[in-house]
């Protein structure tokens, strides 16, 4: 693809849109600087889907540095994890129990989710909050939207407005872990009644509550807009650059309590004993993001919405390997001197490296009247995104090694289209029907030589993938807004996904994963009244083909993801708030829920007494087939309980926040040697705002993380092993085996704070 075609378009289109309007300006001042952010992806009041807003005050107050998941904790059924154990850096979220790959997040409607690996990478945006208007969370299938598909929720992030008159912002925080961020904003204010531009530099730094777990990141936001009377542009480009050291890696149980901060990421071995760690075990990217925003109104009815965007991404991450084996590398045995025996496992340090482009359009037709209003929309997208792998160093090795060794390349290649027409309609008073159809379109293909060896054949495993698929996503409902206090609403929805990239290539070498299916079922009803707010959400998410863990390994001993054929989550989603004074505000919300597969069997990797591997007469790992029936989703709590107790007066704003998480499997055999701990950890928050006579307005405060001091872990991973009474590498016939667990767990930090001060003016 060619990196500059985005940008030329942009500026094109730029310029040609001045002149689409030359009317009187006043009309401007009375639309705030209408936004022109694609918004037709986004839940209404009359929407039947459950959701949350956070508008940027919300957002403004808990932003002392940590990633934007740490800031929807909140929320219901949110869950948070963070590697480095202090939420910078690799963190993730889930909603309902998903995870972050069936989790849609999009930025003024364009996608943010990886194509290929349906992830998103927090990191790859730091301070991104800095310049958010606002963000909607969906829970569910929701409403359709540009990207990945959304099998757990969606986030829909808006930019922040421009500013009519000129402002300037410098904000920094200071606390533990040595962690820092420094946030500086300018804006132009109304330019010739027509113009505005915005700027943010942000720089985020921690040495991670884990050993070495460090990061540092850079960010910037910019922004220039046109604003006519019925026609506004706006240029946008963010970008991030982080550089992280990894904790990729848990530890076993009985370290939580000896050694709580251990990261066994970057280990330098000498006979199995650690000797020292290596400086660049390391994690860098940069990611630039280019969107041109285009709204037009046509008259109070019709209004248009078009935004072209270009993401380039380029990175890397650099490991340390204890003893591999050469031929893994495309590296031929050698020798020592005096020693006639080939060396053919040494240490090594390899890079594996990624460069992306990401580029398309997405639009909205609009049209609105006192009982309709209706969409037409939808995107076309291009992703390709080169891969390959380099062997940087090997120890003591005799014999020809080019600098940068490259033992795999291998390029994807993905088109995602999709168009929807939705339309949400008061077809008899207070009562509103909800329609939305969308067709979605992807074609993915991967041609090269993949990371892996393949000991079978001799060789690097190849890649020559091209699948197709053609997805139906029907959604419908109704809302009934009883009277001014309550109302209910009711909704089915179908979400159909494609596998990631890791489901092909780490899947089986003679069979392909199946796309996975939702029928997503949601009632939901809520109360409000000046003083108090409540509401309840039923769901029932009936998935087909998820793709889950189940132990089993592939024809060279890769974990694979495999379809089953039937399981579900359930639940109830319950919210309250009272409004005590105007300076007093306690709001909670809670989760039960249930979440099983159903005739779930896992195959566990077969080993003797002496953990010798056993091996099947064709070479494959021996696996013993376990069916245990019903069994929970892993990482699904069946309990949630979020509190905020906010108190405001005059200058002074203080909140308390508290949220419990029931015990969780850290895979789907329900052993309970396999969970996460529940846990209770409560933060708070505290800002004093006054005004100086060279500002508009100083705030200071702090925030305090983990109040109470808890130890607990929020993530990790198991597994389970047969081990047979035999030390001859064969599994004996008629012997039932033991079942071994292992566990790992990423520690999170104890009580920390970020002390932090902003100037407006």
């Amino acid at each position: 693809m060619n990196k500059k075609f985005w940008m030329i378009t942009a500026l094109q289109l730029c310029g040609l849109s001045v002149f689409a309007e030359q009317e009187s300006a006043d009309t401007l001042r009375h639309v705030d600087l209408e936004e022109v952010q694609v918004v037709a992806t986004r839940a209404t009041a009359h929407t039947p889907v459950a959701f949350v807003n956070m508008d940027k005050e919300t957002i403004r107050k808990q932003n002392a540095g940590l990633d934007i998941p740490f800031l929807l904790t909140m929320t219901p059924s949110v869950l948070t994890t963070t590697d480095a154990g202090s939420g910078i850096g690799y963190t993730t979220i889930r909603v309902r129990g998903t995870d972050a790959t069936r989790i849609n997040v999009t930025a003024n409607g364009i996608p943010m989710n990886d194509a290929e690996s349906h992830s998103i990478f927090w990191v790859n945006t730091p301070d991104l909050a800095s310049s958010l208007k606002d963000m909607q969370i969906q829970r569910g299938a929701g409403t359709s939207t540009n990207g990945a598909g959304a099998f757990g929720g969606s986030i829909n992030m808006q930019t922040e407005s421009s500013a009519v008159i000129p402002y300037a912002e410098v904000s920094g925080s200071y606390g533990s872990f040595s962690t820092q961020k420094e946030t500086v904003k300018v804006g132009s204010g109304l330019l010739h009644e027509r113009w505005a531009f915005d700027m943010r530099l942000s720089h985020i730094k921690s040495d991670g509550y884990r050993d070495r777990a460090t990061a540092k990141l850079k960010s910037y936001f910019a922004q220039a807009g046109y604003y006519g009377d019925k026609t506004t542009v706006k240029l946008i480009t963010f970008s991030g650059k982080e550089e992280t050291y990894h904790a990729w890696d848990g530890i076993p149980k009985e370290m939580l309590k000896t050694d709580r901060t251990y990261n066994p990421n970057g280990e330098i071995k000498e006979n199995g004993v650690v000797t020292g760690f290596y400086d660049n075990q390391l994690d860098v990217y940069r990611q630039t993001h280019y969107q041109l925003l285009f709204n037009h109104i046509f008259n109070p009815a019709w209004n248009l919405n078009v935004a072209f965007h270009y993401t380039d991404g380029e990175g890397y991450y650099e490991e340390y390997k204890n003893l591999r084996t050469l031929e893994e590398y495309g590296l031929q045995p050698y020798f020592l001197p005096d020693n006639p025996e080939p060396v053919k496992k040494s240490d090594l340090i390899r890079r594996k490296n990624v460069d992306s482009d990401f580029g398309g359009m997405v639009f909205s037709l609009n049209y609105q009247t006192e009982k309709l209003q209706a969409s037409l929309g939808g995107g076309a997208n291009k992703y390709v995104n080169d891969h390959d792998g380099k062997v940087l160093w090997v120890k003591n090795y005799i014999g020809s090694l080019s600098p940068d060794h490259t033992y795999y390349e291998n390029t994807g290649k993905k088109t995602d289209v999709n168009i929807y027409g939705r339309m949400n309609y008061e077809f008899v008073r207070n009562v509103h029907f909800y329609a939305d159809l969308q067709y979605r379109y992807i074609h993915y293909t991967i041609k090269g030589i993949n990371d892996t060896w393949d000991w079978n054949a001799g060789r690097m495993q190849p890649l020559d993938l091209d699948e197709s698929f053609h997805f139906f996503n029907p959604k419908a409902g109704l809302y009934w807004q009883v009277n001014d206090k309550n109302n209910l609403y009711a909704s089915f929805a179908v979400a159909q996904k494609e596998p990631t990239r890791n489901n092909y290539t780490d899947g089986f070498f003679t069979a392909r994963p199946k796309a996975e299916r939702l029928f997503d079922y949601e009632l939901g009803y809520s109360f409000r009244s000046r003083w108090f707010t409540a509401g309840v959400n039923l769901y029932y998410m009936d998935y087909k083909d998820q793709l889950v863990l189940t132990g089993q390994l592939n024809e060279i001993g890769e974990a694979v993801s495999a379809n089953v054929k039937d399981s579900y989550r359930s639940g109830v989603e319950l919210s309250a708030g009272v409004k005590f004074t105007d300076w007093l505000r306690w709001d909670v919300n809670a989760t039960w829920s249930r979440n099983r597969i159903k005739h779930y069997t896992e195959y566990l990797s077969d080993v003797d007494a002496d953990w010798n591997e056993i091996y099947n007469s064709d070479g494959t790992i021996s696996q013993t087939a376990n069916y245990l029936g019903s069994t929970p989703i892993s990482f699904s709590p069946d309990f949630m309980l979020n509190s905020l107790i906010a108190f405001t007066y005059k200058g002074l704003d203080a909140s308390l926040q508290s949220q419990y998480v029931s015990k969780q499997y850290l895979n789907n055999s329900g052993d309970e040697a396999c969970t996460l701990d529940a846990y209770f950890v409560s933060n708070l928050n505290v800002n004093y705002t006054f005004d100086l006579p060279f500002a508009k307005s100083v705030t200071v405060g702090v925030s305090v993380y983990n109040l109470f001091d808890e130890e607990y872990e929020s993530n990790g991973y198991a597994s389970r092993t047969a081990v047979y009474p035999t030390t001859d590498g064969t599994r004996p016939a008629g012997v039932t085996p033991s079942v071994v667990p292992y566990a790992a767990y990423y520690p999170n930090a104890g009580i920390n704070a970020l002390a932090h001060i902003t100037f407006r003016f």
